[in-house]
């Protein structure tokens, strides 16, 4: 063998070593890649993408009924993505109470906050806190009025500019559509509620309710006792008054009371005529006494529960980044179905419920 081909064996042998390694290389590459992709194929589903997740709910004070409705909201959503649901919160409700506790849990290192607002302004520094280390800020029942960007998104618990109407639709329909009605509401400056008394007054306006009249205007301030008094004055002021609107849970409760012991509801023994028929806003459970005793036939609320249910769903596609908040922006909501976002990054949770006596055994809150 002379010098060429003893050059030209070593070249092929070269050769044919350099293919078998780049062959070996190109077939450990090819397992190893086969070794990455193999966890796509077995995805988590996307009820399990917020396993893990850390989130809190902080209502404006505990020991509210209404509350422990809208935390069984969270904890039954919390279960079905396997997120660590859990709620603390200030046993009052004064517009700085809740700051130690939002402190507490950014401390705690938790994903997302949720809170029903006791204010829309003193929250505000401890907020962006929270948001600049990462952690998603929902508003759940009460938003930061005013304040919205300081926050992720909001879920509230019904598109609030249908309920004035609602509530007039409701009491027209109890009393025939006509008689002198008078409105029991909260504070003179309470925002949602003179939001609904201008509703209220242009949907009177309309020819169907052209023969009820709207006569009285009075405050309750939101505590019983007063609510009481003002209620009774009303009754005595006018006696052939047919109806009575408040849209507060205080003032309706308290005014079911007085309607009550003074016999004026239709069918009772001082009933004038048809007799008055009151309704409002309320929690069942704050109203069934007085639905099963004849003093209410009829009212209306939301779901706080929903609240409490999408506010999850929510909380979890935000922080993953999966959604991006805006208006026009639809999200699964678990067993609820698609929800669309409105102006602000809110998102409403349901329709008024009516409740009388066929449905208000149902309900637990």
């Amino acid at each position: 063998m002379n010098g060429i081909e003893l050059l030209g064996n070593v070249y092929c042998e070269a050769i044919m070593f350099k293919r078998s390694k780049l062959l070996l290389i190109g077939l450990a590459l090819a397992i190893v890649g086969c070794q990455k992709e193999e966890p796509v194929t077995g995805a988590p589903k996307s009820a399990e993408a917020g396993a893990g997740l850390k989130i809190v709910f902080i209502p404006k004070n505990t020991g509210n009924p209404y509350f422990k409705d809208v935390i069984k909201g969270f904890e039954d959503a919390s279960k079905e993505i396997k997120a660590d649901f859990v709620t603390t919160g200030p046993a009052t409700g004064d517009a700085t109470s809740q700051i130690s506790y939002i402190k507490d849990q950014i401390q705690r290192g938790v994903d997302v906050i949720a809170l029903s607002a006791n204010s829309p302004d003193a929250l505000i520094p401890v907020l962006d806190e929270a948001r600049k280390k990462g952690i998603t800020v929902i508003t759940v029942d009460a938003d930061l009025a005013g304040n919205e960007s300081h926050r992720d998104a909001a879920v509230i618990p019904t598109d609030f500019s249908k309920v004035g109407e609602g509530q007039v639709e409701l009491l027209g329909s109890m009393i025939g559509y006509e008689g002198s009605i008078a409105i029991l509401s909260a504070t003179t400056d309470a925002p949602n509620q003179n939001a609904w008394i201008a509703k209220m007054k242009e949907t009177l306006s309309q020819p169907k309710y052209a023969k009820m009249k709207l006569i009285d205007i009075v405050y309750g301030n939101d505590d019983a006792e007063k609510s009481t008094t003002v209620c009774e004055a009303l009754l005595s002021k006018h006696p052939d008054l047919r109806g009575i609107i408040s849209p507060t849970s205080v003032g309706l409760a308290a005014s079911a009371q007085t309607v009550q012991l003074a016999g004026v509801y239709p069918g009772g023994p001082h009933a004038v005529g048809k007799g008055l028929q009151l309704t409002g806003l309320s929690t069942p459970n704050q109203l069934k006494k007085f639905i099963q005793n004849g003093a209410v036939t009829s009212f209306q609320l939301w779901s706080p529960r929903d609240q409490g249910y999408i506010a999850t769903y929510l909380g979890q596609q935000i922080h993953s980044g999966k959604l991006k908040p805006a208006e026009g922006v639809e999200f699964e909501a678990g067993k609820l179905g698609k929800r669309t976002m409105g102006k602000l990054n809110v998102t409403a949770a349901g329709a008024l419920l009516t409740f009388d006596k066929s449905n208000v055994e149902k309900y637990d809150f």
